[in-house]
């Protein structure tokens, strides 16, 4: 299945599960289906539970908090995480904080969905992650999937939520292909998964580096290090004890994050790490990241802004002392493909 689909297949269930969820969002019943991924929807369910809102992301995200408010499940879709920003003031001020405002009595079940454009040249306010904005805030999860079997099993979980969920998707990733679980299931928010084992060093990435760091994990192995990779997959909450555990025990930690370094989710997983195991690193953390800079719109400056597998290979070799003579590792560069 494809990331795609699979998103398409999360959603599908979990309406088919529970009249109480509904897609809503700007240019979601066009034939496109938001690339795709939601392709049936309208025709399966009617325009009741596939509303086509208003071109007023502030106004929409209060339609869902009401709706939410009044035992409904609302899936707010956006096409591109940068317009998620201009609904800041009812996500920050008011979904975050409601549960806790009401001492847990009422709910909040709203799950909005973004697409982090990447791969044609987007340019600054279309391609963003933005995700460490939205994991700082006490009352949000924000969750960001790597590969087709998270997308989904993600998904179905953040609709089951009582509280709002940030639920983050990489463009790039959508014609990304594995082996899924059929029917409905669910991947707990809160919780890393160790991808490979190892003993050198750790590797813990968000997002699209998580399979860059699958590509450096491979290409270490030629220099004789043995590299564990984490998907970190929930920035809020972060595991914690999984991070700081695969760190101990390999002593060494590079964190490889699909947005900028500056306070940042590399960052918070370095300070946890400088907190709670400093005696047991053997040299110092370190993070890749985009440069401090905005998202160019050239995709031949793409190509040098996005760092990948060869970035994360080079810094793992910096931190393990071993960074001479090594063959490097081609970074992925791809252009987005699939149903426009």
């Amino acid at each position: 299945m494809k990331f795609r689909e699979a998103v398409r297949s999360a959603t599908l269930l979990a309406m088919e599960a529970d009249p109480a969820v509904f897609l809503i969002g700007v240019g979601i019943t066009s034939p496109r289906g938001v690339w795709a991924t939601l392709d049936g929807a309208l025709e399966k369910f009617g325009p009741d539970r596939v509303v086509e809102g208003p071109l007023a992301e502030e106004a929409l995200t209060g339609m869902c908090l009401g709706a939410a408010t009044q035992g409904m499940r609302p899936i707010l879709v956006h096409h591109r995480m940068d317009f998620v920003m201009l609904s800041i003031n009812q996500i920050v001020n008011h979904a975050a904080h409601w549960r806790s405002m009401f001492g847990g009595r009422m709910g909040m079940p709203l799950v909005i969905r973004a697409v982090v454009g990447r791969g044609w040249g987007n340019g600054p306010q279309h391609s963003a992650s933005h995700h460490a904005m939205f994991a700082r805030m006490p009352g949000l999860k924000t969750v960001v999937p790597a590969d087709p079997e998270s997308a989904k099993g993600l998904l179905l979980a953040a609709v089951r939520e009582d509280g709002p969920v940030i639920y983050i998707e990489h463009r790039w990733l959508h014609e990304d292909e594995a082996s899924v679980p059929e029917g409905s299931f669910l991947t707990p928010i809160g919780k890393a998964r160790v991808l490979r084992e190892g003993s050198d060093v750790t590797l813990a990435a968000v997002g699209p580096m998580v399979t860059e760091a699958m590509k450096a994990a491979d290409a270490l192995k030629e220099s004789g290090l043995s590299a564990e990779v984490i998907d970190i997959r929930t920035l809020r909450p972060l595991d914690a004890d999984t991070l700081l555990g695969s760190a101990a025990k390999t002593g060494r930690l590079v964190v490889a994050d699909a947005d900028w370094g500056p306070c940042g989710v590399s960052g918070e997983v370095i300070a946890l790490a400088a907190e709670r195991i400093f005696d047991s690193l053997k040299a110092s953390p370190r993070r890749v990241a985009w440069p401090d800079s905005s998202v160019p719109s050239s995709m031949a400056l793409e190509e040098q802004f996005y760092p990948g597998a060869q970035e994360i290979q080079k810094t793992a070799l910096e931190v393990c002392e071993q960074d001479r003579g090594a063959k490097l590792v081609r970074s992925t560069v791809k252009q987005f493909e699939g149903p426009f």
